[in-house]
């Protein structure tokens, strides 16, 4: 619904705030045609804003609404939807449901489905994992970053028709499938015309991976409560709407029910009311006793409907022969009178609310229950998972042969990807073990598969609980695995992985058929990250000790992260001819292994996305989001800066607490390259007492390197030397340092610009003498760089300069390291400046320039000004050398000297905020400046 005082152009959608709150007096009420509210200012705005931003370009945005059962949820959905709908959006809607949870991809297919048409725009990999998870193609499903990939693109493809309104009800109820699939949405739709809203219950762990600060949906005030019920029920007398008004407490589900359990003397005001009105919890009874005068046929379509049938209308649906056939149009009459549940436009029985579907089961005795269970199993064909739940529910005790059944189905879902799902399954399976070992190993299992499957907080209570009995010997690894994945990332402590996982590994020295896929290399790998990340010896040991029981890869790994300067040569050459061998879809732990091994030698590139295209890919996703993240600082993708916060965020959510730290520490990287030094101080006082604490000193050394990396840009050569001094030695290449060629360029570049030549080409020397150039292209880049820049002062040594800063920018791949090559540069043009050689110095300092301007790194780019000035050249090259702003570029310009956000200058000119970033990087060198607040006076000389 649109009101009179909204306008909805091509443009966007323009509300008048005060015509929000002049029909707050409106409702909602029962058997209203059009969805209005009551009250929900509050609300409202929030989402009538996010609408409006995606219908003006300035992008998208996810909500969740959170609220108690009744108190308005799907009403602000049907109003978002209303509202939408009036100003063109497609509208897409999805109801999550209890019976439903562990159908893998449940969800997602309601709210992808009516797209499926324009499905052929995506790629042929992406369509194919789309239709196998939905299942309109044969074949196993990829892991759901696939499907979150292509669903992706099939909603950014739908959006450039129409913005999108994805609506989805009860997320509390969504399979975890879906719920990772939105979620992985849910952190990145900003650049896309899209509004996801959901809603869920306060309780519960609906929200994980979704955002931290949902928006509840509370109470109604006293006023708007009582606008409500005299709508819904305009002949209460007024001692009995009072008396209702005050037990509701705001709620509107209790507002709407109260009211018709009373007699009308009781609604006139002739009879006193009752002492106590049921209300929350109470009001389940109230629809319990609504139930009592219903037939048992009639109960017993119900109970069916709500523990799970499928609602078919047709003859021979569940609800249908509950009826008992040939009375069931009788029997949907009583239903339908009742206003307990109707018949909706698809056919299935629909409860009129969540509370009546739990006040049907609540009111029926167990024997009732089992009855409909077995019912409801007879009625779905063998090997359905949910006839194997059915059974389960059905079962009187418990029984090894349903356990196995169950383990069965469960291990079948992790391989096709629902590793949530299948440790749902395998707990279901714990229950009905009949021995305590049993239920140890399928616990076990279930504990690591939704560790895999991105439900850490789950994984954590299971191995808690585990850890109160005795481990069988068998699966002793297993729980090991499980331990050290739960401290690991969850609790950010690394102990127990050298305590137990050496243990581990020797117990599954030379077994055959381990309980769970790759086990020995994924022990192996978690090993080798807490001693990367910790440098504890003891790891060390561990790792050499087990070298001869894994496979190559990782061998591979351990060289190159073990002592890189001695052990890593030649290591990035046999990363690609592996990566190219292998398979994709292969076992987790060895694309894990050969992702760690390309982050060390900083060889992570796409041709290796494509090996976490498989089964396991939400238990990868945070280690290929942390791949990506550092590859965009290496190679200059600055703009990204702020994905890395999202992905912490995310991260967090999930309590996956050891992944938020990294990302953060990643987003430091972006912080020091820029010389942000508030920013820096900031990230660095958020994760360094963490990391301090787990003794990550992977973490804690590199926000050493990059304070020391902001000093530089700040031209602090001294305070940059002390503190890399602390580092790294003079002449030497420390162990536990495996990220050491950073902070080497930078010793050797801060020794120079103190003065100290001897000790920088000390350094250099060392280098070279290791070989480290045979590491990676990265390593001999930066090797040939800090080699140019030790070059002497002395006029003799001018060729052997040049020679030497040839050779830097020959390097293969050179280009590819943006912020390093612009301070090469930087470093060469003052060079030739001191030199006097004044036109070669004016190409490398512009050139150089360009590139920090892009990258952002105003500090750095200062520099190379002060220096162009110094060689007497013009920093913009002059009125009639600088290339003229296009149209664009200075309607751009002349919004930011306005003092507007690249977001609302998207929203102005119908842009979306990173395309406004792009034209900045254009604009900025062409008026010669580096910074927002210089355009103003920049277009006043122009």
């Amino acid at each position: 619904m649109v009101t009179e005082n909204t306008v909805v152009t091509d443009d966007a959608v323009v509300t008048d705030d005060t015509a929000l709150t002049e029909n707050a007096e409106s409702s909602e009420s029962p058997g209203s045609d059009g969805p209005r509210l009551v009250g929900r200012q509050r609300e409202r705005l929030v989402l009538e804003r996010a609408l409006r931003d995606a219908r003006s370009g300035a992008g998208g945005s996810a909500t969740v609404l959170r609220g108690d059962a009744g108190i308005g949820k799907t009403a602000l959905l049907d109003w978002t939807a209303a509202r939408a709908a009036e100003a063109g959006f497609t509208v897409l809607r999805a109801v999550g449901a209890e019976a439903e949870v562990t159908t893998a991809f449940g969800v997602l297919d309601q709210v992808l489905r009516p797209l499926l048409g324009g499905s052929r725009a995506l790629p042929e990999h992406q369509r194919a994992a789309l239709e196998r998870a939905l299942g309109l193609r044969e074949g196993l499903p990829p892991g759901g970053f696939t499907v979150g990939a292509a669903a992706l693109g099939l909603l950014a493809e739908a959006a450039r028709r129409r913005p999108l309104l994805i609506l989805v009800d009860d997320l509390h109820c969504v399979d975890s499938s879906s719920r990772a699939v939105l979620a992985f949405l849910r952190h990145r739709i900003c650049d896309l015309p899209l509004v996801m809203v959901s809603t869920t219950r306060p309780d519960g762990s609906a929200l994980e991976g979704w955002s931290t600060h949902p928006l509840d949906v509370d109470a109604l005030s006293g006023d708007d409560a009582a606008a409500l019920l005299r709508q819904w029920h305009p002949g209460l007398a007024a001692t009995t709407a009072a008396r209702v008004v005050d037990e509701a407490a705001g709620n509107p589900l209790a507002l709407a029910e109260l009211p018709r359990q009373l007699g009308r003397e009781h609604r006139r005001g002739t009879v006193p009311l009752p002492e106590r009105l049921p209300l929350g919890q109470r009001l389940e009874r109230l629809f319990a006793q609504r139930l009592e005068s219903l037939s048992p046929e009639t109960t017993r379509v119900l109970l069916a409907a709500a523990l799970g049938g499928d609602g078919s209308a047709g003859q021979g649906g569940t609800w249908w022969r509950a009826a008992g056939g040939d009375r069931a149009e009788q029997v949907l009459d009583r239903i339908e009178a009742s206003g307990l549940a109707r018949l909706d436009h698809a056919g299935r029985l629909a409860f009129r609310h969540p509370l009546v579907r739990s006040a049907v089961i609540a009111s029926a005795s167990e024997t009732e229950r089992r009855a409909a269970h077995r019912a409801l199993a007879a009625d779905l064909p063998e090997g359905d998972v949910r006839r194997l739940l059915h059974e389960a529910s059905a079962a009187e005790a418990p029984g090894e042969p349903l356990a196995a059944r169950l383990q069965e189905a469960g291990s079948r879902l992790a391989l096709r990807g629902g590793d949530a799902e299948g440790a749902l399954l395998l707990d279901r399976a714990a229950a009905h073990s009949t021995d305590p070992d049993s239920r140890a190993r399928r616990l076990t299992l279930a504990a690591v598969m939704s560790a895999r499957g991105g439900r850490l907080p789950y994984t954590a209570r299971l191995v808690e609980e585990l850890k109160q009995g005795p481990v069988p010997a068998d699966i002793a690894p297993l729980f090991a695995y499980a331990v050290v994945y739960v401290d690991q990332s969850h609790h950010v402590d690394f102990d127990s992985s050298f305590t137990l996982l050496p243990q581990a590994l020797a117990g599954l020295a030379g077994s055959v058929g381990e309980p769970f896929g790759d086990l020995v290399e994924q022990a192996f790998f978690k090993l080798l990250l807490a001693t990367a990340y910790t440098g504890d010896p003891r790891g060390r040991r561990a790792l050499e000790a087990h070298l001869g029981q894994v496979s190559p890869a990782a061998r591979l790994c351990h060289r190159a992260w073990a002592d890189p300067p001695r052990t890593a040569h030649g290591v990035e050459r046999e990363l690609r001819a592996m990566a190219e061998r292998m398979a994709t879809g292969q076992e987790a732990g060895h694309s894990w292994l050969l992702l760690w091994t390309a982050c060390a030698v900083d060889g992570a590139d796409s041709g290796l996305w494509r090996l976490f295209a498989g089964q396991h890919a939400f238990a990868t996703q945070g280690s290929v989001a942390k791949a990506k993240c550092y590859r965009h600082f290496l190679r200059g993708r600055w703009d990204t800066a702020q994905e890395c916060l999202r992905e912490a965020d995310a991260a967090e959510e999930l309590g996956y607490h050891c992944n938020a730290l990294l990302f953060r520490h990643y987003h430091a990287h972006f912080l020091a390259g820029r010389g942000d030094e508030e920013g820096l101080r900031a990230i660095t006082a958020r994760i360094e007492p963490a990391a301090t604490k787990a003794g990550m000193r992977f973490v804690t050394d590199h926000l050493a390197h990059l304070g020391a990396l902001a000093a530089l840009a700040h031209g602090r050569y001294e305070e940059a030397y002390g503190t890399l001094r602390r580092l790294m030695a003079p002449g030497e290449l420390p162990l536990g340092l495996p990220w050491f060629h950073l902070p080497f360029f930078d010793f050797v570049l801060a020794a120079v610009r103190c003065g100290r030549q001897a000790e920088a080409a000390a350094h250099v020397a060392a280098a070279r003498a290791a070989r480290i150039g045979e590491i990676s292209e990265h390593h001999a880049f930066l090797l040939a760089a800090a080699h140019a820049l030790t070059v002497g002062s002395e006029e003799a040594d001018v060729e052997e300069a040049d020679a030497r800063y040839a050779a830097a920018y020959a390097v293969p791949g050179a280009g590819r390291w943006v912020f390093e090559l612009a301070r090469l540069r930087l470093a060469h043009g003052a060079w030739l400046r001191r030199r006097g050689r004044r036109d070669e110095a004016e190409d490398a300092l512009r050139t150089a320039y360009h590139s920090f301007l892009e990258l952002r790194a105003d500090p750095w780019a200062e520099q190379c000004r002060e220096e162009l000035r110094a060689a007497g050249r013009p920093v913009d090259g002059g009125a009639a050398g600088r290339e003229p702003l296009t149209a664009q570029e200075l309607r751009i310009a002349r919004l930011v000297a306005t003092g507007l956000t690249n977001k609302e200058i998207g929203a102005a000119l119908r842009l979306s905020p990173r395309t406004v970033a792009g034209h900045l990087y254009k604009v900025f060198p062409k008026l010669g400046i580096t910074s927002r607040a210089a355009v103003a006076r920049a277009l006043a000389d122009a």
